[in-house]
C-alpha cells in the first residue's frame, strides 16, 4: 500500500517525507513545481538514504490522476498541493479558486473511482476568519469574516470534504489547520525556499539576514497588540509533519470514523512579528533593518491555537520553541546564501 502525496516537493510536504519515511510507509510525490524545485526531493533522498518516486504534473490532469491510481496500489492520500500566498490571492482569485478547489474536486473524484477513500488535508487557521476568542479551538465558527481566497478556497474545500463524508461515510477524512510553519529541518538540508520575493514572514527575515534583500517590510504596526505588529502562532515545520504521520496512523487505525478529523496545529502560543525579529537576530547574531509599511489587504491582527485536540485524539504536540524555530531558519538560509 502507498500514500500518494500531493505537492510533496513543498515545504512542507518536503519534510513530511522525511517523517513518513521514518514511519515506515511507502509514498508516491505529485507536484506541479510551480512554487518548489526537484532538488528538494533529491535532498530529501539524501537525509532518508533511498529515492523517492517522483511524477511532475498537477492535480488538474485527471488522466494522469487515473494513471497513477491504476498503476500504484494507492491507499491514501496526503493533499498539500494548493497556491498558498494570502496577499496574492487577493490579487489573483481566479487562480487561486481553480488550483485549489477545482484541483481537490479532481483528486477526490479519482480517489473515488479508484475506492481510495482516506485523505489527509492540508487546511489552514485561516478558515477561522478574524476569531472572537483566541486561542482559537476547533469549533470556532468558520467561513465568517475570512478576509482572503486563499483562506476561503481552504474553508470551501473543508465543506467539500464534510459533504463528501455526509454522502458516503466510508471515507476516513483528516483535516490538519496550520497555523504558521517556519524553520528547517536540523540536517539545513530541506526548509523554505520560495521563488522570487518571499510571501512569508520567516524566509523574508532570512533572507534580510544574509543580503538577499535589503530590509524587512512590516506590514502595520497600528494593531491592537503587544507591539502594533500581527500575533501569529509559529510551529516548526518538522513538528507540522510529524502531525501528519498521527494523522494517519489515526485514520489506519479506526476502522470507522463518525465524523471527519478536525484538529488546529500549532503551539498554542502568539508572538508578533517584532518579537519573532528580536528572536531571529537572537538566534542568528544578525541585526534585521525593518521598516513599517501600511496593512496589507487579508491581514488580522491576532490568531493563535488551543492545540489540545490534537493532543488527545493523535498523541502530538508541538514540542520546539520559537528559539529552536529561529535557529534551524538561520542555519538553513546562512548555507544556502
Amino acid at each position: 500500500m502507498k500514500i500518494l502525496v500531493t505537492g510533496g516537493a513543498g515545504y512542507i510536504g518536503s519534510h513530511t517525507l522525511v517523517e513518513l519515511s521514518s514511519a515506515g510507509f511507502e509514498f508516491i510525490v505529485l507536484d506541479n513545481l510551480s512554487n518548489s524545485n526537484l532538488e528538494a526531493i533529491k535532498r530529501v533522498e539524501k537525509i532518508i538514504g533511498k529515492s523517492i518516486e517522483f511524477i511532475k504534473g498537477d492535480i488538474r490532469d485527471k488522466k494522469l490522476l487515473n494513471e497513477i491510481f491504476t498503476k500504484y496500489n494507492i491507499d491514501s492520500v496526503i493533499h498539500f498541493a494548493g497556491l498558498k500566498a494570502v496577499g496574492e490571492s487577493v490579487a489573483k482569485p481566479l487562480e487561486y479558486y481553480d488550483n485549489n478547489i477545482n484541483g481537490t474536486i479532481k483528486l477526490l473524484e479519482v480517489m473515488k473511482e479508484h475506492n481510495c477513500k482516506k485523505i489527509v488535508f492540508s487546511s489552514s487557521a485561516t478558515v477561522y476568519g478574524d476569531p472572537k476568542e483566541v486561542p482559537v479551538t476547533e469549533d470556532a465558527q468558520t467561513g465568517i469574516g475570512i478576509t482572503n481566497p486563499y483562506g476561503r478556497s481552504k474553508y470551501f474545500i473543508e465543506e467539500i470534504l464534510k459533504d463528501l463524508y455526509i454522502s458516503d461515510n466510508s471515507w476516513k477524512i483528516a483535516i490538519l489547520r496550520y497555523f504558521n510553519p517556519i524553520g528547517a529541518h536540523e540536517s539545513s538540508l530541506i526548509g523554505e525556499d520560495p521563488q522570487g520575493i518571499p510571501n512569508n514572514l520567516m524566509p523574508y527575515i532570512a533572507q534580510v539576514a544574509v543580503g538577499k534583500l535589503k530590509e524587512l517590510q512590516v506590514f502595520g504596526n497600528d494593531y491592537d497588540t503587544v507591539d502594533g505588529t500581527g500575533v501569529r502562532d509559529y510551529i516548526l515545520v518538522v513538528d507540522l509533519a510529524i502531525a501528519h504521520v498521527k494523522a494517519l496512523e489515526y485514520l489506519n487505525k479506526n476502522e470507522k470514523l463518525y465524523e471527519p478529523l478536525i484538529v488546529n496545529l500549532g503551539t498554542g502560543k502568539g508572538y508578533s512579528v517584532l518579537e519573532l525579529v528580536k528572536a531571529f537576530e537572537n538566534a542568528s547574531g544578525v541585526k534585521i533593518p525593518y521598516k513599517i509599511s501600511p496593512r496589507r489587504p487579508g491581514d488580522i491582527a491576532i490568531v493563535f491555537a488551543n492545540p489540545s485536540k490534537a493532543k488527545k485524539l493523535l498523541g502530538w504536540e508541538a514540542k520546539r520553541g520559537i528559539e529552536q524555530m529561529c535557529q534551524s531558519s538561520w542555519n538553513w538560509q546562512s548555507k544556502r546564501g
